[in-house]
């Protein structure tokens, strides 16, 4: 491994960690920046240790893991009885959220949003809360999945890269 190639594995790592800071601070694109390490690495080395059938299985872990964050929410929120009213708050409050108060704002903007529509609907406060916990409760699933598929993925490219081993070839 040359000096070019150290800088070049250097770059990759750094933006994937900073694709892992975005799993804590959502306006980061998380588990996609960590594709785009690999990518940018597989392209400048020719594909030599970090092969097409890598890049798909990171695309396909990717995509997984963009639907089950933004499904997480809703799923959390439905399973502690949220009504079609919250599942459109919290959609509604990941908007606000993210315009007023972005990292923070993504996380409880969508919890404030079920709520606050929960009650709009008619649901009492303890029913209306129970189902921003659930909200709240699907958020943090989605964040752990995410933390798990993006060490995976971190893991899988520094042992493509230090490994002759291309079982994944």
């Amino acid at each position: 491994m040359g000096f070019g190639e150290i800088i070049l594995f250097a770059i990759s790592l750094m933006i994937m960690f900073v694709g892992m800071a975005g799993i804590i601070v959502p306006i980061i694109p998380s588990i996609p920046l960590i594709w785009l390490g690999a990518f940018l690495y597989a392209i400048f080395t020719h594909f030599e240790k970090i092969s097409w059938m890598v890049l798909l299985i990171f695309a396909l872990l990717t995509i997984f893991s963009i639907v089950f964050e933004n499904l997480g929410n809703v799923y959390g929120a439905k399973k502690f009885g949220a009504t079609r009213w919250g599942i459109i708050g919290s959609v509604i409050g990941t908007g606000v959220g993210f315009y007023l108060g972005g990292p923070i704002g993504l996380i409880l903007g969508p919890v404030v949003g079920t709520v606050i529509f929960e009650l709009i609907g008619g649901k009492g406060y303890k029913g209306a809360l129970k189902s921003g916990l659930g909200n709240f409760v699907g958020f943090l699933g989605g964040s752990l999945i995410k933390i798990i598929i993006g060490l995976t993925m971190i893991s899988i490219f520094i042992w493509k890269v230090f490994l002759k081993v291309n079982v994944l070839r």
